[in-house]
């Protein structure tokens, strides 16, 4: 063991070198070094990650950027996409506008006719007759003024104010057609049965069919301007035999055609009102009897409006002006407010039918009509072509009610000139209105599904909450639209108290002695008034029975006053049109045209708007239009039988009456 050698260590010391100590001290030395090496290295660690650790802190600042960049690029993409699709808006807005500069076109082409009479020999009417076979002239009526005398001519004696200018007409008569919140109240009907693409192309054929309707009534407006209106003109025109039945029919069919008309508006108003509350209180159940009683309430306060004549012209034009201002906020605010906006096949060729009703052979009659076989075939992908006729009651009840203007003949100025203007304004003016509101509509439905299934019961408070994404907006919006509906029940019963009043100086109606007073005080016909308006709210509680109610009303209104209109047209068509002194509104042969398109289109609605809304028939969704048109018959019969036709104020009491005034003067 003595002899065994140890290993080398530098760091022990070995007594057998004589160096221990020099060894020991030089390990040190080197330890420090090595010590020292680790210190730095630890040190510059630490900076490192010092260093990183600022470079995270900046990584998540520069993440944050990118955060915040992403989003505002997504917002620009947004942005982009809503720029793209509402391109399609510039366009559109292009084509509109050469669409209705090529109407504005042919109205001035046509037109130079008004005023210039024809230099034909025309046939004098029964009162003109008696004029010049008398010793007495027009000066025999000095104290009358030219539009008084004629309607003394007439057999009437004047017991209105003529306060009424020629916008105060048309204001009265746009506020009770009033387009735009015909499309928005009935909106329902049109989403079902075609959705927004019926529509659209619905309210072009309409207005066509419109014009030719309200070149009819203008011409007869202007050879015979009268109150009676519609039932006066058959009178006129009918055969002597026939003349007095053809006249107690249309002023019937007429002042029915009103009740409903005026029952269909206040049902709206009150739905609105009532699905406005709804949309606040989401727990909120609607009930029938709920929509009664705001359908009654807004009935009773639009009558208090007809019952004195001075106010009546300033309501007209507040009416007039609170359309169009209400909307022109709902045309700008829908579009701009809408979080998306659906694409233009949606809108222009997205067929929708939610009826149950299939191809029933109707559509193969309709190809055959030139003016609906490219509209058919544009919105008919699938071949419900009567899921399109029953659709159409939306947009044909946006522009029923034309003859309102005429039945204020006896409060006008030359009425002869003005009623026409009323008329043919009323159209324009509604097809403008209607149809860019049902575009700006129409792209802005985010879920058109909510709207078919809204608990509000009212479509388009549904849309107006899905563009503006807040109650409050919607409701306001919607209140919009009820000021314009109430405004327009003011203007309905004025129309309908016209016509019951004229109609019972005609004794045409049961107590017309009473009917036919006007209030000196107030200058209106108080108790026509009153009577039509309690019969709108009679009409009214049919509503608790059945929610196709509504429907039904919208379709009795437009059918009875087609019918009404018919009448005296197709008079006119048998008597000849050449054989009557026409007024300064003549359009010759486009005339012709005019009276054949109102015919046929009267033939279309008596059969096509009668059938049910959906399929298959319950009693919850039948259209008891047909039940409707029963009554009105039954009525109307028994009235006839038991007391008009031997009370009735026709055409040979009237003539023999203007026969005698002119002999007691002679």
């Amino acid at each position: 063991m003595a002899g065994r050698e140890q290993p080398y260590d530098p760091y022990i010391p070995s007594a057998s070198n004589g160096q221990s100590g020099g060894q020991y001290e030089g390990g040190n030395a080197r330890t420090a070094a090595i010590q020292s090496q680790i210190d730095d290295t630890v040190n510059v660690m630490k900076k490192n990650l010092e260093s990183v650790a600022q470079r995270g802190e900046h990584i998540d600042q520069l993440q944050d950027k990118s955060e915040n960049l992403n989003q505002s690029a997504q917002g620009f993409r947004r942005g982009a996409n809503r720029v793209r699709k509402q391109m399609w808006w510039k366009n559109m807005k292009m084509r509109i506008w050469i669409i209705v500069g090529i109407i504005v076109l042919l109205l001035i082409i046509i037109i130079p006719s008004v005023g210039a009479r024809s230099t034909a020999q025309k046939a004098a009417m029964p009162w003109e007759q008696q004029a010049s076979s008398s010793n007495h002239s027009t000066e025999d009526f000095k104290s009358l003024d030219s539009d008084a005398l004629k309607l003394t001519s007439m057999g009437y004696k004047p017991a209105l104010r003529r306060n009424y200018s020629v916008l105060s007409v048309l204001a009265v008569g746009f506020s009770l057609t009033n387009s735009w919140f015909g499309i928005s109240a009935a909106l329902i009907t049109g989403i079902n049965s075609g959705g927004p693409v019926l529509i659209i192309y619905g309210i072009i054929l309409i207005c066509l069919i419109s014009i030719c309707v309200g070149v009819s009534l203008s011409e007869l407006a202007s050879a015979y301007p009268n109150a009676g209106g519609q039932y006066f003109w058959a009178n006129e025109l009918a055969p002597e035999g026939w003349a007095d039945l053809a006249s107690y029919l249309t002023g019937w069919f007429a002042w029915a055609g009103s009740i409903f008309t005026s029952a269909a508006v206040a049902l709206a108003v009150g739905s609105g009102a009532v699905g406005c509350y709804q949309l606040s209180h989401p727990d909120f159940v609607i009930q029938p009897w709920h929509v009664v009683v705001a359908y009654e309430l807004t009935n009773l306060f639009a009558f208090v409006f007809n019952c004195h004549a001075r106010g009546l012209p300033t309501i007209a034009h507040i009416a007039f002006y609170t359309s169009l201002i209400s909307f022109i906020i709902i045309l700008i605010t829908v579009p701009a407010t809408a979080p998306t906006h659906e694409t233009a096949k949606f809108v222009f060729a997205n067929f929708v039918n939610n009826t149950g009703w299939s191809n029933n052979g109707i559509g193969k009659a309709l190809i055959c009509i030139p003016v609906m076989s490219p509209i058919v075939h544009a919105v008919n992908q699938d071949k419900t072509y009567q899921t399109f006729i029953v659709g159409l009651i939306n947009t044909n009840w946006a522009f029923a009610c034309l003859d309102c203007a005429t039945h204020l003949a006896e409060e006008v100025a030359q009425p002869e000139r003005m009623i026409p203007i009323a008329i043919m304004g009323t159209v324009g003016i509604g097809f403008v209105t209607a149809w860019f509101f049902a575009m700006s509509l129409f792209f802005s439905i985010s879920d058109l599904d909510a709207l078919f299934n809204t608990s509000t019961l009212v479509p388009v408070l549904e849309l107006f909450y899905q563009a503006t994404s807040n109650k409050a907006g919607a409701i306001v919006l919607e209140a919009l639209v009820m000021a314009t509906g109430v405004l327009c029940l003011v203007s309905s019963h004025t129309w309908q108290s016209r016509l019951c009043w004229s109609f019972a100086r005609d004794k045409g109606l049961p107590f017309s002695h009473v009917l036919a007073h006007v209030n000196t005080t107030a200058d209106v016909p108080l108790a026509a008034h009153a009577t039509s308006c309690f019969l709108v709210a009679i009409l009214g509680l049919l509503y608790l029975g059945s929610y196709t109610a509504f429907n039904s009303m919208v379709t009795a209104s437009i059918v009875l006053l087609y019918i009404s209109y018919a009448i005296p047209v197709t008079c006119l068509l048998i008597r000849g049109r050449d054989t009557i002194k026409h007024g300064p509104f003549w359009l010759g042969r486009l005339g012709i045209f005019a009276n054949v398109v109102l015919l046929c289109w009267t033939v279309f609605t008596v059969v096509l708007y009668s059938f049910p809304p959906a399929m298959p028939v319950v009693p919850s969704n039948m259209n008891y239009v047909s039940a409707v048109y029963g009554v009105v018959m039954l009525v109307i019969l028994i009235d006839w039988l038991v007391r008009g036709r031997k009370h009735y104020r026709g055409q040979a009491v009237r003539h023999e009456e203007i026969a005698t005034q002119f002999d007691q003067k002679s």
